[in-house]
């Protein structure tokens, strides 16, 4: 939302805040929503490639046993509560 209202705030219709003297608020809330989105879609792809190659180099998750027993007595040795 910040990303967005950077567009009402840079616009020359608000004076005190502005600095510049010729963008419209709509104009450039329109940029900003174009850079909000491709930031978006950029964050989505290179996190798609780095879990698949670290999922070929390496398992993403532990097994359903390890799972049920506790990660934290079979990842550390360590009970995590004594109940």
């Amino acid at each position: 939302m910040g990303t967005l209202l950077t567009g009402v705030f840079a616009s020359d219709a608000l004076g005190l805040f502005s600095g510049q003297d010729s963008i419209q608020i709509g104009h450039q809330v329109g940029v900003q929503a174009i850079g909000a989105f491709s930031a978006l879609i950029y964050t989505v792809i290179v996190t798609f490639v780095i879990l698949k190659i670290v999922g070929a180099v390496t398992a993403l998750r532990v097994s359903a046993e390890e799972e049920t027993e506790g990660l934290d007595l079979v990842l550390h040795n360590e009970r995590g509560y004594d109940l």
